[in-house]
């Protein structure tokens, strides 16, 4: 089949070198200045222009059977003008949901899908007010954009609040979450076709650093009664958006319970683990979604992890180790730049627990 992505990243690069071998060809869609060193001579590159929407849009990516996108911030409007030409998926209306924080937490709250505590806030007053609510510290992010840190403010006293209230004419809208008393980060992966069959990866454990996701480790050492509740979220979830697709579901674990974060409608940097764990990775579960095959198979025998190379290299020594393999998307260094990842995989959890602590330390404190 003929795949159209909308975006010219690591998540688009990942998803092609996961179709090649299927028999799909690609097309790419790139804003104007937009890199596309990631997916350079894995299909043709288009640079979208303003007279290109509807039918022009459509012939200009090659007339594809289905588009997919790697990233939520996208056009949603844009999109919706080819559902009368090809199929789109995840839908402009699921991924819609994705791009505003107080419209996805308000929609999961729907669902009796638990989530922090929050307000919404236009200005000064709103923010003022939503903090006092909620009590300090709170969390604010801006609804829209924002990711890996960014637009993103602690504030843990009335000082924080007096100077961010100060910006608040500068700021968009926000969203403020009240906290939650979580002993870890997990993560779900999930994916569903067109035809409404579901599979559910594993709960992953997710560290972060500075806003950034560090590393990974699946399957969640959790006890299957948590498994089952991850996955009652995302069968809900999936098929009140009817959704197609892979999508990431990123949740806290407070006790017994998991309370959703946000919701990535696209395959996930906490998936990645997924391609040496010898099962069918989110990226080719996700073709497999939008085409309408069946869905493969996600449950796995050994134990995964990875580790993100954050505007670093990988050193000799760590990538010829037998059980790591080395994942690179053709990006420059620059600090905290996500320019590829490592993925372990063992039948012994405690070998490679180990593991991933001496290469994050070797990567990141040596």
């Amino acid at each position: 089949m003929h795949i159209a992505i909308v975006g010219c990243g690591q998540l688009a690069r990942m998803m092609a070198l996961a179709g090649w071998p299927m028999g799909h060809r690609f097309t790419f869609l790139a804003s104007p200045g937009e890199g596309t060193d990631c997916v350079k001579g894995l299909g043709d590159i288009v640079v979208h222009t303003l007279e290109m929407e509807d039918k022009v849009l459509f012939e200009a990516l090659g007339k594809p059977d289905v588009v997919t996108v790697e990233r939520e911030h996208v056009n949603v409007e844009l999109l919706a003008t080819l559902e009368p030409h090809c199929a789109v998926s995840p839908s402009p209306a699921a991924i819609k949901y994705c791009q505003h924080r107080g419209r996805e937490k308000t929609f999961l709250n729907s669902l009796g899908i638990q989530t922090a505590p929050f307000h919404l806030a236009n200005n000064a007053d709103e923010l003022s007010a939503g903090v006092k609510a909620l009590g300090f510290p709170v969390f604010v992010k801006t609804c829209e954009e924002g990711y890996d840190g960014y637009g993103q403010w602690v504030l843990r006293n009335d000082d924080d609040l007096d100077k961010l209230v100060a910006e608040a004419d500068k700021l968009p809208e926000v969203v403020i979450e009240g906290r939650v008393d979580f002993c870890r980060e997990l993560s779900l992966i999930a994916a569903r076709n067109a035809s409404g069959e579901c599979v559910f990866y594993p709960l992953t454990e997710n560290l972060h650093r500075n806003g950034i996701l560090w590393s990974s480790l699946a399957p969640a050492d959790a006890p299957a009664d948590l498994h089952a509740k991850a996955k009652e979220i995302a069968d809900k979830l999936l098929n009140a958006m009817e959704y197609v697709g892979v999508v990431a579901i990123e949740m806290f674990q407070a006790g017994d319970e998991l309370i959703v974060n946000e919701i990535a409608p696209r395959v996930h940097n906490s998936g990645h683990w997924t391609q040496g764990a010898g099962i069918c990775t989110q990226f080719e579960n996700h073709l497999r979604a939008i085409c309408d095959f069946g869905l493969g198979n996600t449950t796995n025998n050994q134990h995964a992890a990875m580790v993100n190379l954050l505007g670093i290299e990988a050193p000799k020594e760590i990538v010829s180790e037998s059980n790591v393999q080395h994942h690179v998307y053709n990006k420059s260094l620059r600090p905290g730049r996500k320019v590829g990842h490592l993925n372990l995989a063992s039948d012994d959890r405690a070998a490679l627990e180990t593991q991933l602590q001496r290469i994050r330390s070797s990567l990141y404190e040596g």
